[in-house]
């Protein structure tokens, strides 16, 4: 095959001018068209505009030289390409129309998992501009899409999931941010994220937690590599404060209200983290009881543990029986409260220490019930 003439003037010029780290592909891109080795070459490619010096090229690879062959290569690695060249573009104005446009020339039976990917990365660019209903319906029609697929590539989900992050991000909802970036997270190799983004994602997963309504286990998270990203940061009190909140521990949540408060919606929503904290002080609280026979539990004793009021008692309770965290009664009466099941926890090494406690406990009650059995009915025992 001969090389088309634009072509290769185009990677030799690129050649001659690179960097030398850089230049060697332009020579080996060269080969690879000219043998016709498409698989190779768009393997080649990708390596290239993932090297983070090779920014600059990424336009001019995508116009001058991936377009000229884009028919035989995989087209959800075309439109990563095209992505790529999209993030170089001057604005995000344009690279949202450049990848709708890209959507439009992939749309085809054949390419429909390339067409989700290249919508979902335009609807991307369009949040960027604040546009929350066309990112919304795009994620509408993607979702069904990607439902229908027999397959679907990991790097499609990863956008889908991205996408659906940051729109919820945009709106506030903090439950299915938490959720859609934990996917999101599922899909990728964290370690391939730039430092930065590591410690955004990180960060806001964290807010996300605490802020949100329905979320009252920390596990997901904090059993995550992303959260380390916060050590050695300005933001690394977060990690303490998401393990205050998992253990319950208002002293401890107390004593990060320095560092809290300088964060603005934190501030905005602590009257809501203050119950929460003593919500989860109350799942804690019921939780070390499990196993220990203490099932019913009076109102002066949950007053102490949660640092409220015990005119307020029945309020948590209620509160914490309406979002099933816990499962009993109230006892109006006798002001005492029973519990016949608490929602699962995440262990810290002092949760863990406990319940081993609690484990050795219980085998020494098991213990003498079985010898006081064997003392009263010992022809049960011959």
């Amino acid at each position: 095959m001969e090389i088309d003439d634009k072509v290769s003037t185009y990677l030799q010029t690129q050649q001659q001018t690179a960097p030398p780290e850089l230049a060697q592909y332009f020579g080996e891109f060269e080969d690879l068209y000219e043998r016709k080795i498409w698989h190779q070459l768009t393997n080649l490619v990708e390596r290239f505009i993932n090297i983070p010096e090779a920014a600059p090229y990424r336009v001019g690879i995508y116009h001058e030289f991936v377009r000229d062959w884009q028919k035989y290569m995989n087209k959800v690695k075309l439109v990563l390409f095209a992505l790529a060249a999209a993030r170089q573009l001057d604005s995000i104005s344009e690279a949202a129309e450049f990848m709708e446009k890209i959507a439009s020339e992939v749309d085809k039976p054949e390419s429909q998992e390339a067409f989700a990917l290249a919508s979902l990365e335009s609807a991307h660019f369009k949040l960027l501009l604040n546009d929350l209903d066309a990112t919304r319906e795009t994620l509408e029609k993607s979702q069904r899409m990607i439902e229908s697929f027999a397959q679907v590539d990991p790097v499609i989900y990863a956008s889908f999931y991205r996408v659906c992050a940051d729109y919820y991000k945009a709106k506030a909802a903090f439950g299915q941010y938490y959720k859609n970036a934990l996917l999101l997270l599922a899909c990728i190799d964290v370690q391939e994220l730039s430092k930065e983004d590591r410690v955004q994602r990180a960060y806001d997963l964290a807010i996300a937690a605490l802020l949100s309504d329905t979320i009252y286990n920390f596990g997901d998270l904090l059993s995550h590599p992303i959260l380390e990203a916060l050590r050695n940061t300005e933001h690394e009190w977060m990690i303490s404060l998401l393990l205050a909140f998992n253990a319950g521990d208002i002293g401890k949540f107390e004593a990060l209200m320095a560092q809290l408060q300088a964060q603005p919606l934190l501030v905005q929503q602590e009257a809501f983290l203050q119950q929460k904290i003593r919500l989860m002080a109350l799942i804690e609280s019921m939780f070390r009881r499990q196993g220990t026979g203490a099932r019913t539990v009076p109102f002066s004793a949950v007053s102490a543990e949660t640092k409220l009021p015990a005119g307020e008692i029945e309020h948590l309770v209620m509160k914490a029986l309406s979002l099933g965290l816990i499962r009993g009664g109230i006892d109006q009466v006798d002001q005492q409260i029973t519990v016949q099941w608490v929602q699962p926890r995440y262990l810290g090494k002092e949760q863990i220490r406990n319940l081993v406690e609690r484990l050795a406990q219980w085998e020494d009650r098991v213990k003498d019930t079985a010898q006081r059995m064997s003392n009263t009915t010992p022809e049960l025992f011959a």
